[in-house]
């Protein structure tokens, strides 16, 4: 008997399945201290937003079987 895949709940939390497949996850460190920098840098860091490196696709992808 198989045994069911389960999802690492730690990576659910932070990572994201798009409607197209890809993995979307949240830059670090841009969560407070952002009153020290300039207006340009905290707008350019608004889209927080990132895809997922090809390097590490095959780890977080392992690690969120179902989404």
């Amino acid at each position: 008997m198989a045994n069911k895949m389960k999802t690492r709940k730690a990576a659910t939390k932070r990572m994201t399945l798009t409607g197209t497949g890809k993995i979307k996850r949240r830059r670090a460190g841009l969560t407070h201290l952002q009153t020290k920098r300039s207006s340009r840098t905290q707008s350019r860091n608004n889209n927080a937003a990132q895809g997922v490196a090809k390097s590490d696709y095959k780890e977080a992808s392992r690690m969120m079987p179902n989404g």
